[in-house]
C-alpha cells in the first residue's frame, strides 16, 4: 500500500491507532494512550504559541525512504508549508518533528526515525518521554535546548 490508498481505504478511517508504513507498504499500527495524547496536545499548543510564523501539525504524515512515518506533533514554516499544504503525505519533513514516546518505542527505532526525519529535511527532532521530559536533537547532536524554539521548556507538564 502506500499513503494515499491508507488514507483513502473505508476499512481504516477512524481507527483508535496510529498507522505508519513501512518500506514495504506494510501497515504498522500503535495504540495510544489519553497521556500519550495529552503530552501531544501540551508541545503543540506550546509550539503554536512560541513560533507564529508557521502552522503546527498534529499526527504528520511524512515520506521516508523507509515508508510513511507519522510525527506526534510537527511544526512546518510558512515557506515550507506552502509547498506541503496540498500534500497526503509531506514530502519534505517539517523543520521540527516531534515524537511522544510509549512504552512500546525501543531506542532503535527512535534512533532510525530520528535519521529518517533528518533526510528527509527537518532541522531539528524532539522527544518527549513518558513522565513529559523533553530532549532535543539537531543532525549532529543532541541540544541543550530548542535552536529554533529557544523559549520550549524542557519538561511538560500534563
Amino acid at each position: 500500500m502506500n499513503w494515499q490508498e491508507v488514507c483513502s481505504h473505508p476499512s481504516l478511517q477512524d481507527l483508535p491507532f496510529k498507522i505508519e508504513l513501512d518500506e514495504n507498504g506494510k501497515i504498522m499500527m500503535s495504540p495510544v494512550k489519553l497521556y500519550h495524547s495529552a503530552l501531544q496536545g501540551e508541545i503543540e499548543f506550546l509550539l503554536r504559541s512560541l513560533l507564529i510564523n508557521g502552522k503546527t501539525l498534529p499526527e504528520c504524515a511524512i515520506k521516508t525512504s523507509k515508508g510513511t512515518k507519522v510525527a506526534d506533533v510537527a511544526w512546518v514554516s510558512s515557506t515550507r508549508w506552502s509547498i506541503l499544504k496540498a500534500q497526503t503525505e509531506a514530502s519534505i519533513a517539517p523543520e521540527i518533528c516531534v515524537e511522544v514516546l510509549s512504552a512500546s518505542n525501543s531506542p532503535k527505532e527512535m534512533v532510525e526515525k530520528n535519521q529518517l526525519y533528518f533526510a528527509a529535511g527537518a532541522k531539528e527532532v524532539w522527544l518527549c518521554d513518558e513522565q513529559g521530559e523533553m530532549s532535543f536533537f539537531n543532525a549532529q547532536h543532541q541540544l541543550i535546548h530548542s535552536e529554533l524554539a529557544p523559549d520550549f521548556p524542557l519538561q511538560i507538564e500534563v
